[in-house]
């Protein structure tokens, strides 16, 4: 596993990912009950965006950068961006408009947990889960893992709290990531059936993610809420957008979706290419 995510940090694909990771804890926290986390592929937590990786892409530049320099945000995404600003002022002292450090969403969903609530992350790559074990070193709520994330579905669900988001973001360097999402996901569901998750996945190929949505439709009696955001046209083998697949999505997260989809696609489209979709998955 080569994977390091500090090279796309901040980028087109993080906002819409972290946009919605709030959106469905902010659904959770609604309600007093505890919930919990879990992360199976947590990364680092927080990239610095004047590393030698992140400088070598600066693919922030195209995502979170883009994103403050809008006028008139959702409320949802006014939320993300002091969200990453309150962040960012604890490690630095940037202005708002010019951000130094980019939270991963272990730091951003620690934000919004309560006293009540926990984290569980997971993190294979070595170097990564040093950093994050560091980096949460002493929190209580916080439970860091070297472990591989699959195996984190078995290991850690059902959670204790009986209320919980899971988020599936795995690096899709193994050609058969979908199909093992796919596979896996109703066992996780088996042992959680009620539980929130949300799985992130790369858009290249429309052949490919046809047979994941059919996949999941298949393998899954949840209900499957998918939102999708493309900032380039049908590139061959080059990352032309992104989705999340949410299973179980809370009330109205399907409305709050598709809100906010048609402002994020104008702000981080390239040259008007691309597109956007928000569906339940039938």
């Amino acid at each position: 596993m080569n994977y390091r995510h500090a090279y796309h940090a901040g980028n087109f694909a993080d906002v819409l990912k972290h946009i919605c990771i709030i959106a469905l804890i902010e659904s959770l926290t609604k309600k007093e009950k505890p919930f919990c986390y879990l992360d199976t592929h947590a990364g680092a937590g927080i990239y610095d965006l004047l590393s030698l990786e992140t400088e070598k892409t600066k693919e922030y530049l195209t995502g979170i950068e883009k994103v403050i320099a809008c006028d008139n945000p959702p409320a949802i995404v006014k939320t993300y961006l002091d969200c990453v600003h309150s962040i960012n002022n604890r490690y630095s002292d940037a202005e708002y408009a010019s951000l130094r450090y980019y939270p991963g969403s272990p730091m951003l969903a620690r934000h919004f947990l309560r006293g009540q609530d926990r984290m569980v992350l997971c993190e294979l790559h070595l170097e990564e889960y040093q950093t994050l074990k560091k980096t949460f070193g002493g929190d209580k709520q916080v439970a860091v893992h070297h472990s591989d994330g699959y195996l984190g579905l078995k290991a850690f669900l059902p959670p204790e709290e009986k209320r919980g988001l899971i988020l599936i973001d795995p690096p899709y360097e193994d050609p058969d990531e979908f199909s093992r999402i796919a596979q896996t996901m109703p066992i996780a569901l088996k042992r959680f059936a009620g539980g929130i998750f949300a799985i992130w996945y790369p858009i290249k190929e429309k052949a490919h993610l046809t047979r994941f949505h059919h996949a999941l439709k298949e393998n899954i009696a949840q209900d499957i809420f998918i939102a999708e955001l493309s900032i380039y046209p049908d590139l061959p083998h080059h990352l032309n957008g992104c989705g999340m697949a949410v299973i179980n999505p809370p009330w109205q997260f399907d409305t709050l979706m598709q809100a906010t989809l048609p402002w994020l696609w104008k702000a981080l489209t390239i040259n008007n290419q691309g597109a956007f979709e928000a569906f339940l998955l039938k």
